[in-house]
Formats: C-alpha cells, sequence, structure tokens
C-alpha cells in the first residue's frame, strides 16, 4: 500500500508539472502596479537606463546631462546608462535578460518588442495608474520638475503606446520617412517636382535618370554609378504601399494579411523598375544618402531622424569631401498612390519600465521616466536629428518655434534640410498611421520588407518574378519568419505554438502518466486476485 501511495504521489508531482508548462504558455495577464502613497526618500536607489545612440555624441551627452539633472533633483536615485548601437541588440538583450530576472529599470525601446516582453508573467509596467496619480503621475502634484500632463502628449503618438487596453511605455521621440530628392537632378532631366511625389512619378523619373552611354557611364551624372531611385526601409516602403491602396497586412489582433494580391501587383512593379536600373535597397546596394551626397542618387528614402546625413551640406557624412557633389536637395513626403490623402508611417522609440519586486524601485523609474518628457530634454535631443518631441508642451514653447523659425542659419543645430524634415513631419501629423502591435509583429515587420529584397535580388541575378517566383518567395518567407506560429491573440499577448523542446517534454510526460495509471492498474488487479484467493482459501 505503501508503494501505491509513493507512486501517486510522483504521478500527481507529474501531472502538476505538466499542468504548469501547458499553462504558462500563451497569454501572460501583466498585473496593474500599485502606486505607493509615498516615495521613500530615505532610502537610495540605483536604476539602469539602457538607450541607443549610434555615432552622435551630442545625443549621449544630451542622455548624461539629464541624468545628471534628475539627479540633483533626486540625490537619493542613482541613474546608470548603458548604450547601444541598435535596436535589435537592445531587445536581444533584454530578451535574454528577463530569463534571469536581470532586466533594466528603463529601456528606450519600440512597441513591437514591448508586445514580445508582454509574453514573460508581469515582466513589464502597466503605466496606466501611474500616469494617472495626482502625486507621482504626469503632472503630478509631488514631481519635483515641470513634466507634461497626460493631455500634452500629442494624441497620435501616446496611442502608439497602448496595447491590448493598457499603456506599456510613453513615447520618446517620433519622426517619418521623407523622400530626399536631387531636385537638380530632376529639373536636368526635364521635370518638374510635384508637391507630393507619386509612385507613377518616380518610376518615371528613375527610369529616365537610368539611361546610359554607350561607354557604360550615365547620361545624367557622367559617372559609372547612378542608382535612381534607393530605399532605406523596405519594411515601411511594402507597409506604406499597402495602407496607401487600402489593401490588407495584419489586423489588429495578428491575423496576417500579407500575401495578398496587391501585395503581388506591388513586387511585380517593384521588379520591373528593379530591372531598368531605376531601384535598390540600402541592404543590396548601400546607404542611400552617401549615393545622394556623391550625385548617384535621384530619390533617397529614409527617416526624417536621418536628415542631418543628407545633403551637400549635410552635418554628418560618410564620403570623402572629394565625392561629394553639389545639388539642390528638396525633403517630401514618400511617394503616394492618392497624393490628395497621403499616408506616412510613424515611427520612433518610446520608453517602457521592468517590473522589480520593489515597488519603490519602479516609481524611482517612473519619475527618470517623466523626466525624459520635460522640455529640457524633448527640445535638446530633437535639434540633433530630425525628430519631433512628442508633447505639444515642447512643441508649443517659445524656445522651439525659435528653433524651427531659423533653418539654413547654419548647417549644424539649423541646418535647412534637417528643419525641412522636422516640417515635414509637423506638418502631416494627421496624415500619419501606426502598424497593429502584436506579438510577432516585429516578424511581420521584417518579412513584408524581405519580399521587396527577395523580388529585387532575384531580378538582379536575372531571375524572373512571375507568379510561380512569388509563390515560393511567399512560403520561404513564412517559413523564414515563422508567420505560421503567429495566432490571433484578441489584442493581448500570445506565445503561439510551442518550441519543439516543450513539445517533446510534454508528450514524455503523457506517456509517463499513460505508464503509471498502467501500473496502478496492473497493481490493484493483482491485489485483487490476492485478496480472492486469500479470501478462498481462509
Amino acid at each position: 500500500m505503501r508503494s501505491v501511495r509513493r507512486i501517486l504521489a510522483v504521478a500527481c508531482l507529474l501531472a502538476a508539472v505538466l499542468g504548469l508548462l501547458a499553462g504558462c504558455h500563451g497569454r501572460q495577464e501583466q498585473a496593474a502596479f500599485s502606486v505607493p502613497e509615498e516615495f521613500d526618500e530615505s532610502r537610495s536607489y540605483e536604476i539602469t537606463f539602457w538607450a541607443k545612440n549610434d555615432t552622435n555624441k551630442s545625443q549621449t551627452d544630451i542622455y548624461k546631462k539629464a541624468i545628471e539633472d534628475f539627479q540633483a533633483l533626486y540625490p537619493n536615485i542613482t541613474v546608470t546608462l548603458r548604450l547601444y548601437t541598435n535596436y535589435g541588440d537592445i531587445y536581444n538583450d533584454v530578451i535574454t535578460n528577463i530569463s534571469t530576472q536581470t532586466t533594466p529599470n528603463v529601456c528606450i525601446t519600440y512597441p513591437d518588442h514591448i508586445a514580445t516582453y508582454l509574453t514573460g508573467d508581469n515582466v513589464v509596467v502597466p503605466l496606466d495608474e501611474l500616469m494617472a496619480d495626482e502625486r507621482y503621475g504626469l503632472g503630478g502634484s509631488e514631481v519635483r520638475f515641470d513634466a507634461p500632463s497626460q493631455e500634452e502628449i500629442v494624441p497620435q503618438f501616446l496611442e502608439e503606446c497602448r496595447l491590448g487596453g493598457h499603456y506599456y511605455a510613453l513615447p520618446y521621440m517620433r519622426s517619418t520617412e521623407a523622400c530626399y530628392v536631387n531636385k537638380t537632378y530632376v529639373e536636368a532631366l526635364g521635370y518638374e517636382l510635384p508637391e507630393v511625389l507619386t509612385w507613377d512619378f518616380v518610376w518615371e523619373v528613375s527610369r529616365a535618370a537610368a539611361e546610359q552611354n554607350a561607354d557604360g557611364t550615365y547620361v545624367l551624372n557622367g559617372q559609372q554609378v547612378m542608382i535612381p531611385f534607393l530605399y532605406k526601409s523596405t519594411d515601411n516602403m511594402m507597409i506604406q504601399m499597402l495602407k496607401q491602396k487600402d489593401a490588407g497586412y495584419s489586423t489588429q489582433t495578428g491575423v496576417i494579411q500579407l500575401f495578398n494580391d496587391t501585395t503581388t501587383q506591388l513586387l511585380k512593379t517593384i521588379g520591373e523598375n528593379t530591372a531598368s536600373g531605376a531601384f535598390s535597397t540600402f541592404k543590396i546596394s548601400g546607404y542611400p544618402a552617401n549615393f545622394l551626397n556623391a550625385g548617384q542618387c535621384v530619390f533617397a528614402v529614409d527617416s526624417t531622424a536621418g536628415s542631418t546625413w543628407m545633403g551637400s551640406d549635410a552635418p554628418l557624412m560618410d564620403i570623402a569631401e572629394e565625392e561629394i557633389a553639389q545639388f539642390e536637395t528638396a525633403v517630401l513626403p514618400v511617394p503616394q498612390f492618392d497624393p490628395d490623402t497621403p499616408q506616412m508611417i510613424s515611427q520612433g522609440p518610446s520608453v517602457c519600465i521592468f517590473n522589480k519586486e520593489d515597488p519603490q524601485e519602479v516609481l524611482a523609474s517612473w519619475l527618470f521616466t517623466q523626466y525624459l518628457l520635460t522640455n529640457e530634454v524633448q527640445i535638446a535631443y530633437s535639434q540633433t536629428e530630425g525628430y519631433v518631441p512628442v508633447t505639444t508642451k515642447a512643441q508649443e514653447s517659445p524656445e522651439y518655434q525659435d528653433y524651427l523659425s531659423r533653418a539654413g542659419e547654419d548647417n549644424d543645430t539649423y541646418y535647412e534640410v534637417k528643419l525641412q524634415a522636422v516640417q515635414l513631419l509637423l506638418d502631416h501629423m494627421d496624415d500619419t498611421f501606426i502598424t497593429p502591435v502584436f506579438n510577432g509583429s516585429a516578424s511581420l515587420r521584417d518579412a513584408a520588407g524581405q519580399l521587396i529584397e527577395g523580388v529585387t535580388k532575384a531580378v538582379r541575378r536575372g531571375q524572373t518574378v512571375d507568379d510561380a517566383f512569388l509563390e515560393t518567395l511567399y512560403s520561404d518567407t513564412q517559413a523564414l519568419y515563422h508567420l505560421d506560429s503567429i495566432s490571433p491573440s484578441g489584442g493581448e499577448a500570445d506565445l503561439g505554438p510551442l518550441p519543439g523542446t516543450a513539445v517533446a517534454l510534454l508528450v514524455g510526460l503523457a506517456v509517463a502518466w499513460i505508464l503509471i495509471l498502467g501500473y496502478l492498474a496492473l497493481q490493484w488487479r493483482q491485489g485483487r486476485k490476492k485478496r480472492a484467493h486469500l479470501h478462498k482459501n481462509g
């Protein structure tokens, strides 16, 4: 009997593990954060802040000054800055550190990435109660600096930080994409730039710019190199084209609609223009600004945040001075199918807070996050590149309005192309859109760009882009980015199918359970026979 009880105990343990593994997979609810009644200033706090910076030392200096000024206001909070060269590295490190519970306190990231973080159990702090708290919330009475109220954050930007009905981040900076045009070349080809570019216009001018002399040089620039139309982020290119066509990309809950007839037609058009020498991408050919500045490109599409790299007098440049061509730069919205109703993607980093056991530590992190939205930080950072502050408080301030009015005064802080890019977003705020965010939306975004990259590479290799080719491309892309494993989540994060190792473990446990039950049944039958025999002979 003792052995039977031991077996039953083991069986129950295995069943509990089985249920735990099954229950842990899938959607994870993030517990609401309860704001402490008081911030305990008798204690010291050390918080880590992970941020992205390329080679722009001015941005690093702004982060350091923000930390220094914040610590002067809150001497008991020490902020340690860790810089990364790209957001992908931040994302990968966060994912790695979730399992060891060593995430940073505050992190600059993207909503697509936060959607994946949310698959963990109480990893990211929901900000709803913190934002609304009268004392420590946005613009709260106990906050020691001039923080913006919730109403002073641009609504479109704040909405990007809302996932599954809750705010999980605050916007930090915002940008859109712009088309930087060598206006000198366009006019040399006999064309006049419209106020809003159309795809037909860009393709036509680009094909004209691809004309070559008998010796292989290009008629337009007399050089051996000319890529008339260069796009940096092909994921944005595909997403915006589909949005402008009112075609499917995905639903809000994660139903994938990318592989449709409109996508097929767009890819064929891109293939045709690639074949004519009119088009290429950053991943294939290189950074658009380098070709534009060397007089080897007519239309270069990049973020407005990249405006400081664009044009003959750009303050940031990756080519030698003797390679720079002199031309007039125009900054226009990305090409449109209907210029009367432009559609432009809204993008830019946000700031999230990671949960910790100590609510006081979380509150200290929240105070620092708020400080990043003050006018001092927002205006200073926006002046380094073509970003726009995320608060109307900063945008409408006399200091920022003065900054906008001084375009062209120098080729650094007031670089004309940069100010034009900033004004472009300010003028088209209502024409911007965001993509649905869910666990897997980052993979879908990558897949959208991969379709264009795949077609462009194939054409350059002499392959034919027909229905059969695109069918294979669609299948390969779905497999590459595991799109079949992305399941609709109803607005909440979902982990999708279990990994193979977990499936094997669950199957093994199920088999063990069956064997244990079988053994118990056998023991019971043998015991019954023994009791019957004893009874008969007794």
